[in-house]
């Protein structure tokens, strides 16, 4: 793992020693005496999650077991085919001159199943059977617990459950391991060797018929439309093992641990009862999820090792942030447990090989897929906490999609250079069809940040020989979408685009203010690529970025873009969602031709007249980065604190009124803007200069400045 030089910020009084960061993370362990209805308590390494209910299991809530690799798709609809696909062709529309096929209004049936496909899975259920002294199973319920509590510790990934039953002890350990999609579990309780305590695996059906899965992912009364198989030959240190096809995807759990029995309860269920063999009080067993058979399993000890050795390297090695020690500040305690907890909730849900989706690995929304406009949102903060390991897996996307991108653009849309990203996405990296899946583009100049950030931190000529062609391209494509406008001698964005608030009429606006600024900068950061490349500049790119139109301005204010109505402040379709005037300088720095007081009386007037019951996720986080950068730092707290921007007692960041919970892009929106505010940015001045300095007293070791 990249090792980051260790730095020391004050606000306030002056610390010099070192912060104890286990004592700082076990502080924020959660506990739990009951289930939640809505969030699970989970392990995971950024690629697997296992969501678990009270008893550390998924005993009584379908809570889900993830991954970034579970995919599947559905049967076509009657009558088509994989050709059908191939085949679909949208609307065309006229872009300035040039005709442009865009991936909507094509056949209805084929339009959506090619947006809800491929889904991602639940890839089963793992729980406690009861047996009664005769050996019938008991319908047992959480409500038959006494004695219960459930904590979790962060500093490990290691969770530990214990209630009674029927007077009876058990303790159940539940860890994931970091090298393979694999958790390992440790019952123990007096019943186990009398024969009444076991553990069952069961597999739902899973498919695209819902946008939104939540909270749980799959169905469990439908077995005959999907099928498993039980292979009880050992292999290894494999017991057994369970195949799990739905309709052409085929999953395998492979199960290995202490001896045991496995039986299937019924042919009509997809339900196996596994019994100890022994008659001991203890028993461990590993579970390993996968695509294909694994050689062997790790054992539950040693995914236990995996476990501690891997949380503590990332709890030592990379950023942290301590505002809650010598601060007197009331809100400081309650600001610490949402950045320790998103640092482990991150860590197991957003570090895997593809961008995340929305809701992690916790369940699904828009089919599982994710949304690469809000890549950055998800995962840039890892940047900046020194994570380079984690972003790394992720982030070669750019490489990997590269391709899918220049068809995108050259292929499909016909332009004549360049590759265009997509929005709604899968590890294919095709873009799912509709409006505004094909007609956003905010997500354009994200890899050129990506790239910029990882130059900063690796200054090399491999990282410049690596980025080089994801850059060219992309910026290509940046400047031939800008079209020249013969009336005002300006490169203008737009029509047909959407805007980052989505709530604009595609065939009627242009430019954009935080766009055009956004455009500016990814250029610029092109430009200087090419320089630091030795390479000639792209003379178009350099045309187009010092000729783009000017922010629309009107009294005294930025307008969301150029053609709307100047009274637009006080009309309920363009201020009820995400704010982006307040990002032209907080999410990003001051770009050319930005005017520094504008923009303060334009993010202050956001805040006075945005209806902020409807913002959600990142909008915090954001309207925190404008108010740090205007010097605000008491404001850039209240957003980060706000009472529409809730965190749960787990640390999962809530969806409010717009989305399902979990909501990941406000808890990685708020980890950058906490690594900005501590660190500072380009231009910044003293120590935690996004802090008041009265009441706070924040420390920072091994963070990066924000840009």
């Amino acid at each position: 793992m990249w090792a980051p030089l260790v730095t020391l910020l004050c606000a306030g009084s002056a610390y010099s020693t070192s912060i104890d960061r286990r004592a700082l993370v076990a502080r924020y362990n959660p506990i739990r005496n009951t289930s939640s209805a809505t969030t699970p308590m989970q392990v995971g390494n950024g690629n697997f999650a296992f969501g678990a209910d009270i008893t550390g299991l998924q005993t009584f809530q379908p809570w889900a077991i993830m991954s970034t690799w579970g995919w599947k798709n559905d049967s076509f609809p009657p009558g088509e085919s994989l050709v059908d696909v191939l085949d679909y062709a949208g609307v065309s529309l006229d872009n300035h001159g040039h005709l442009v096929e865009y991936m909507f209004n094509g056949p209805e049936l084929m339009q959506q199943w090619m947006i809800s496909n491929p889904n991602r899975v639940n890839l089963g259920a793992v729980g406690l059977v009861f047996w009664s002294e005769n050996g019938k199973v008991l319908n047992v319920t959480e409500d038959d617990l006494t004695s219960v509590k459930q904590e979790l510790d962060l500093w490990t990934g290691t969770l530990t459950s214990n209630f009674t039953f029927e007077g009876m002890p058990i303790q159940v350990t539940t860890v994931s391991a970091q090298v393979d999609d694999s958790i390992g579990v440790t019952v123990s309780s007096p019943l186990l060797k009398s024969g009444r305590l076991g553990v069952f695996l069961d597999f739902p059906w899973n498919d695209g018929s819902q946008k939104f899965s939540d909270p749980f992912v799959g169905t469990w009364d439908n077995a005959s439309i999907h099928t498993t198989t039980l292979d009880t030959t050992a292999r290894g240190t494999i017991r057994a093992e369970i195949s799990h096809t739905l309709v052409n995807s085929t999953f395998l759990t492979s199960i290995g641990g202490d001896e045991f029995t496995i039986t299937r309860d019924s042919p009509e269920t997809h339900r196996y009862s596994i019994k100890p063999a022994s008659d001991s009080d203890v028993f461990s067993l590993s579970t390993t999820w996968g695509l294909t058979p694994p050689e062997s399993v790790l054992s539950p000890a040693g995914i236990s090792l995996n476990s501690t050795n891997t949380w503590e390297d990332y709890w030592t090695t990379s950023g942290f942030v301590d505002v809650f020690t010598g601060s007197t500040d009331s809100r400081a305690n309650e600001l610490q447990r949402r950045i320790i907890l998103s640092r482990y909730l991150m860590r197991v849900n957003e570090a895997g090989d593809y961008p995340p989706q929305e809701s992690g690995l916790v369940n699904d929304g828009w089919y599982g897929k994710f949304h690469l406009e809000m890549y950055f949102w998800h995962c840039q903060h890892w940047a900046l906490w020194n994570n380079w390991d984690l972003l790394l897996r992720s982030s070669s996307v750019y490489q990997r999609f590269l391709d899918t991108s220049i068809e995108r653009a050259q292929v499909q849309q016909g332009w004549p250079t360049g590759a265009r990203w997509g929005k709604m996405s899968d590890p294919s990296g095709r873009s799912a069809p509709g409006e505004i899946n094909e007609l956003l583009i905010w997500q354009q100049p994200h890899p050129l940040v990506f790239a910029n950030y990882e130059y900063r931190a690796f200054p090399t000529a491999d990282t410049l020989r690596k980025w080089e062609p994801i850059v060219r391209n992309t910026a290509d494509w940046m400047a031939t979408f800008a079209w020249f406008n013969e009336t005002t001698g300006f490169y203008d964005l737009g029509p047909p685009m959407y805007i980052v608030a989505e709530d604009n009429i595609y065939n009627n606006t242009y430019n954009p203010a935080f766009e055009l600024a956004y455009w500016r900068l990814g250029l610029g950061f092109a430009e200087t690529w090419m320089e630091r490349l030795g390479e000639p500049v792209p003379e178009n790119w350099t045309i187009v970025k010092d000729g783009l139109a000017k922010l629309p301005v009107n009294n005294g204010t930025y307008k969301v873009f150029e053609d709307i109505e100047d009274d637009f402040w006080t009309d309920p379709t363009y201020i009820n969602d995400h704010p982006a005037l307040a990002g032209l300088y907080g999410w990003l720095p001051a770009t050319e031709g930005l005017d520094l007081e504008i923009s303060k009386l334009t993010t202050e007037k956001v805040w006075a007249t945005w209806n902020i019951s409807n913002v959600w996720g990142w909008d915090f986080p954001m309207l925190a980065m404008s108010a740090a950068r205007i010097g605000d730092q008491e404001q850039a707290l209240e957003w980060l604190l706000h009472p529409l921007f809730q965190f749960d007692d787990a640390g999962m960041p809530v969806g409010g009124v717009r989305v399902p919970t979990p909501y990941f892009p406000g808890a990685g929106g708020l980890l950058y803007a906490i690594a900005m505010m501590a660190e500072g940015w380009d231009g910044s001045n003293g120590t935690a200069p996004g802090f008041p300095a009265e009441g706070w007293n924040v420390r920072a070791e091994g963070l990066s400045k924000a840009m």
